[in-house]
């Protein structure tokens, strides 16, 4: 299930607007640029916005995601048409020989089940074709990044066009480690609708992912920090190794 930010028509129209900046995906085009990859997998594709910058530079592109809502507003965005977008999650993906999959922002996070995360690694393993490599990112859990998550620090209004001002902020409401759950609202100035959003993330430690990658049967090449986040990410390359 989608969370409502995403899965809700409403709010998945105003994401974009919302968070303009997404300058942490530069560093997954200069990886896409640096490994080679003609054919990429986008894992919790979103609104499409990772997708349409490889499409821009010619590469073949698969979009998943189980929010139809936000799917329906990368459909309409410029160029969208080079990718193909799949509603649902890793186990709705076709037969695909993609040379990298990627997974950025929260999606790796906001898989929490165990069961999940392990059935997501094994279905992206299956689309890799051999030598393919699958990059994400995960918070570090010593950071406690949800510390920063309240309404002092987070409240903003924002003008978006055709829309008009949309006031939002988060609040924590649970931390049960690795579990961390919080909760958006979103104000509507126009008409005064206020909607919410609950999310739920995991925070997992490097050892546990190298494991979990391992037990896929995924080689680690390396684990970095995020280059606009030094020491507050850690950022996963794993790859299918060649058939023997």
């Amino acid at each position: 299930m989608a969370d409502e930010c995403f899965g809700h028509p409403r709010l998945a129209a105003i994401h974009d607007p919302l968070d303009p900046d997404r300058g942490d995906l530069d560093a997954y085009v200069r990886m896409a640029e640096e490994l080679g990859a003609r054919r990429v997998l986008d894992i919790g594709c979103g609104t499409g916005v990772f997708a349409l910058l490889l499409a821009d530079r010619g590469i073949e592109v698969v979009g998943v995601d189980p929010a139809e809502a936000s799917l329906d507003v990368a459909r309409g965005k410029p160029g969208s048409e080079r990718v193909r977008w799949i509603s649902g999650d890793a186990s709705a993906l076709p037969p695909l020989r993609v040379d990298l999959a990627t997974m950025t922002a929260n999606v790796a996070q906001a898989v929490v089940a165990p069961r999940t995360w392990q059935e997501t690694l094994r279905r992206t393993y299956r689309s890799l074709r051999p030598g393919g490599h699958l990059m994400f990112e995960t918070r570090v859990p010593a950071r406690r990044a949800w510390e920063e998550w309240n309404r002092e620090r987070s409240r903003r209004v924002t003008d978006v066009p055709g829309v008009g001002a949309v006031e939002s902020w988060v609040e924590v409401t649970d931390v049960s480690l690795p579990l961390v759950t919080f909760r958006w609202t979103y104000v509507f100035a126009v008409d005064g609708q206020v909607l919410t959003s609950e999310s739920t993330l995991r925070f997992r430690e490097r050892e546990e992912v190298e494991a979990d990658l391992v037990a896929q049967g995924y080689a680690v090449d390396d684990v970095r920090e995020a280059p606009d986040r030094p020491g507050r990410e850690f950022v996963f390359l794993a790859r299918r190794p060649q058939a023997v």
